[in-house]
């Protein structure tokens, strides 16, 4: 199915990204370079691969790094021009061709739920999308796409789900389901934040995708703060959850492609290599130093 241009996709980039510091002391954790471009470029290409023309980026203080990469440069791009190099050329400028990219700050970091409702007014009264930046998906395994389908087709929010070992899940959000006629599709009971192995009703985790209908953002401003005062995403998706009545049933669309968490430093280690593996200009001689270096290791 062709996606319909104009879905509009909210990205919230206020988090402190305490993980990283001191790298993101005076820079946002989502202009954190991932091989050659920021992550919240991958996202940001990734929304607009489904049909969206339309990004609002939800910041904190460091605000400046996210709208500049989005912007032109005109005394760089002249440099680059006078010297001939037009792939460095087009790099530059790539950024600031994708999309209307629109940025407003969240104030107080209040939670998710907290970000997403800053969203309100530039959304409207329309379906949208939600990315969050530490979850980098593989261009060549589309899910948005699929989650917009779902939505559009059945009138429904939509959450990405993925299997993970059930010693990983305590570190997700869990949703418990009931399957539906269509084999990448669930249907979400409830949702359990960070269960023990033990205690998940499954192995299904909530990744950083959602496509949600507006009446989330009046269920966001009944929901009261929970943990650490802040106002969560997940309590407003477990009311919608457990009330059909207020915006239709909740759905998850299974993802079994290629996921890069660049949230954790281990993985986002791994993500820069396992990105640059598949590079033509990286790939080779990348793959020949690891086997260099792996038998180094194991002598």
């Amino acid at each position: 199915m062709t996606i319909t241009p104009g879905i509009k996709t909210v990205i919230p980039a206020a988090g402190l990204g305490t993980r990283f510091l001191p790298a993101t002391k005076a820079m946002p954790k989502e202009m954190l370079p991932v091989v050659d471009k920021p992550a919240i470029q991958y996202v940001v290409e990734e929304a607009v691969a489904a049909g969206s023309d339309d990004v609002l980026v939800i910041v904190g203080r460091n605000k400046n790094a996210l709208a500049n990469h989005f912007d032109r440069v005109a005394e760089l791009e002249h440099t680059l021009e006078k010297k001939g190099d037009a792939a460095k050329l087009e790099k530059v400028m790539a950024a600031s061709r994708l999309a209307d990219v629109h940025f407003v700050r969240q104030g107080d970091p209040l939670g998710l739920g907290h970000a997403v409702l800053r969203a309100k007014k530039h959304v409207g009264n329309e379906t949208f999308a939600v990315l969050l930046g530490d979850d980098l998906i593989d261009a060549r395994d589309p899910l948005l796409t699929r989650m917009i389908d779902v939505s559009r087709a059945q009138s429904a929010t939509v959450i990405a789900l993925m299997e993970v070992e059930p010693d990983q899940i305590h570190l997700y959000g869990c949703a418990a389901v009931d399957e539906t006629p269509e084999s990448d599709v669930v249907k979400v009971k409830y949702l359990v934040e960070k269960p023990s192995a033990s205690d998940a009703p499954s192995n299904l985790a909530v990744i950083g995708r959602y496509v949600l209908k507006p009446e989330i953002f009046e269920v966001l401003e009944q929901t009261q703060p929970g943990k650490g005062g802040e106002i969560q995403l997940t309590d407003a998706l477990e009311a919608l959850a457990a009330d059909e009545s207020l915006a239709g049933p909740v759905l998850g669309v299974i993802f079994r492609g290629r996921r890069y968490d660049t949230g954790d430093r281990l993985d986002y280690i791994k993500s820069n290599v396992l990105l640059a593996l598949d590079r033509e200009d990286l790939g080779p001689a990348l793959e020949s130093w690891l086997k260099e270096l792996t038998g180094r290791l194991s002598a």
